[in-house]
């Protein structure tokens, strides 16, 4: 990034290289969506600070005084801000995985420079808005958030992929604009719209580093974004309009920073990309040698996992064998997300998805021979034009064979400059009646019955909606709730729970239609480790140990003297560790367990002992009588 000290952005020219000509930049640079033939004040950024200075004269270098017209969001209201970096942020957050790791990214890189990132929208000084283009909805709740921050007064920053693809859509005119690959100059743009001017930075640029200052959502689950951009050109698709061509990452570049996220505590770790499977077509390599290389760096004890993101199923039809050794892998959640969309060739032609539903069914059925007890998930479009009941009818058996434990279902939804928007709709009615006919198909399925009373491992990563459970995923991504067994339980402290981050095994005890139930049964396991081989205990220490936590759940707190009473330290009672004190404790109860059952096996074998005495006299007795 060219430091801002050195900035000269002008209208139609890139702040990155101002020298640079027009035609060779590829994009265009907007200060108040003004040309420069319009002969309006121009913003000159220098050593943080702005000046407006009208086109006629820039020569002479005559300054013009600036004019308000009390809108936060006009470049000519140039009030003396406060010192930058001191004021807070609201971020706000709409889309994917990649888009909530970009405002990660630009949450960390404004708090590197003093800013503060506040969950109250009111008290902020300033509003962030990460957008998602992919749906209508997504898109319409951006827009009445910014409506909201109108009423309000607050300087807004649209970033994300809406302004990236629409930068003209009404709801955006007069706002500060960051594009998608502009997003570690974040802080620039803040800095100006709280000054009262309009900055817009929507030029194709690289792709940002991955090393930049970051703020997890989730301390425990680095996002990690592979490439951006796809190969494909499916005629419902606004987020090509904004993510571009396929973009990927060096393969060293993606090992480096998983080395670096793993030494920072991190424990699970999300491929995120647009289409995973399409990843280093555009580098000479492919998305199987990325995920090797990068098993080589995760931790041999198994504390780190890694969950591969959606990928279409053209680009990993010639990878699904060895894909599968990846997904069966200990470190990695034998989990995929495919996008099938339809299950009629003809809708998937007019989609231009590139496959048809046999190789879509080839990917399955290899996954599932191959990767026992995988999770595969999909999405489904309903009522994409043309579709025909008859289309519909081969969706709903493509769903009824497979009967996905996770499956995404939306309408059509004809995005702005979309071929699809072109193409005769079929009637709303029609549309919503299918969306309805197929979740109730969805809704019948049962996944997770099978799964009651059984044991299973899990990794503990996050809190449920209703901030009072824990959040836990098994080797195939079941999602499993646990009871913190917290008195006052609130977001805040199951967050901080010292199950999080961790591993457990857990007997299922109920199951629910989008989840089951689990608890907590012996130890948890720091840093998630999974032992290669099942440790063997002593019955008697299971026994000691299920009657110590049988104590607790009813309540038992106060310890004294009697060894069989448990501690009550913080760790000890929450399970995090177990202090000297209590080891000692349940040595003493194993080292008695241990006396009672040699004393039980002397007794025992003293009575076998006497038998067989008795009978070899009986039986001498009676052969002599004989």
């Amino acid at each position: 990034m060219q430091d801002i000290e050195d900035m000269h952005l002008v209208p139609g020219a890139s702040a990155a290289s101002a020298d640079t000509p027009a035609s060779a930049r590829g994009g265009e640079e907007e200060v108040d969506g003004r040309s420069q033939r319009e002969r309006e004040p121009r913003l000159v950024l220098r050593g943080r600070r702005a000046t407006a200075v009208a086109a006629s004269d820039a020569v002479a270098g005559a300054a013009m005084e600036p004019v308000g017209n009390g809108d936060p969001n006009s470049a000519a209201a140039l009030v003396a801000p406060p010192v930058p970096g001191t004021q807070s942020v609201y971020l706000k957050t709409f889309g994917c995985a990649h888009n909530i790791s970009d405002s990660e990214y630009m949450a960390g890189l404004l708090q590197s420079y003093g800013y503060r990132i506040v969950d109250d929208e009111a008290s902020a000084d300033v509003w962030v808005v990460n957008s998602c283009t992919v749906k209508n909805p997504s898109q319409t709740a951006m827009a009445n958030v910014i409506s909201r921050g109108r009423d309000l007064q607050k300087p807004l920053v649209v970033a994300g992929c809406v302004p990236q693809a629409d930068h003209k859509a009404k709801e955006l005119a007069g706002l500060s604009l960051v594009g998608v690959t502009q997003i570690d100059r974040v802080v620039e743009v803040v800095e100006e719209t709280l000054r009262g001017n309009t900055v817009r930075l929507l030029s194709k640029a690289k792709l940002p580093q991955l090393d930049l200052p970051k703020i997890r959502r989730n301390k425990h689950v680095e996002i990690l974004p592979i490439n951006t951009g796809c190969l494909g050109s499916c005629t419902y698709c606004k987020t090509k309009h904004a993510r571009g061509d396929l973009g990927s990452y060096t393969i060293e570049s993606l090992v480096q920073r998983v080395r670096e996220v793993v030494s920072d505590g991190v424990t699970e770790i999300w491929l995120s990309s647009e289409d995973t499977g399409a990843y280093g077509r555009d580098l000479g390599t492919d998305i199987v040698s990325l995920l090797h290389a990068l098993i080589e760096v995760l931790p041999e004890d198994g504390s780190c996992m890694l969950r591969i993101g959606m990928t279409n199923p053209p680009y990993i039809l010639e990878h699904l064998e060895a894909l599968a050794g990846v997904l069966n892998h200990r470190s990695v959640y034998s989990f995929l997300h495919i996008p099938v969309q339809s299950g009629s060739d003809t809708v998937l032609c007019a989609m231009k998805r590139e496959y048809t539903v046999s190789e879509f069914r080839h990917v399955c059925d290899t996954l599932k021979r191959l990767v026992p007890n995988i999770t595969i998930a999909t999405d489904i479009i309903c009522g994409f034009p043309g579709e025909t009941e008859e289309d519909f009818g081969e969706t709903l058996a493509l769903v009824s064979r497979y009967q996905f434990a996770q499956l995404h279902i939306s309408q059509f939804y004809p995005r702005p400059g979309t071929p699809a928007a072109r193409m005769k709709r079929v009637p709303t009615a029609i549309v919503k009646s299918r969306t309805r006919r197929l979740t109730q198909l969805f809704e019948s399925f049962d996944p997770y019955k099978d799964m009651v009373g059984k044991r299973e491992r899990i990794w503990i990563m996050d809190v449920a909606a209703d901030g009072q459970s824990l959040v836990g995923h098994t080797k195939n991504y079941t999602q499993v709730l646990v009871d913190t067994k917290l008195r006052e339980a609130t977001e805040h402290t199951v967050r901080e729970h010292p199950f999080m981050g961790k591993s457990a095994d857990v007997i299922i005890t109920s199951h629910l239609r989008w989840s089951v139930r689990g608890q907590v049964e012996g130890d948890i396991l720091e840093g998630n480790a999974v032992p290669s081989t099942p440790p063997t205990k002593p019955q008697t220490r299971v026994s000691a140990h299920n009657a110590i936590k049988r104590r607790r759940r009813l309540g038992r707190r106060e310890a004294g003297s009697n060894p069989a009473e448990p501690c009550v330290c913080q760790g000890c009672i929450s399970g995090s560790h177990v202090c000297e004190e209590e080891r000692k404790r349940m040595e003493t109860l194993m080292a008695s367990a241990t006396s009672s059952w040699i004393a039980s096996e002397e007794r025992w074998l003293w009575g076998v002992i006497v038998v067989a005495f008795l009978g070899l006299i009986l039986g001498l007795l009676g052969s002599s009588t004989w």
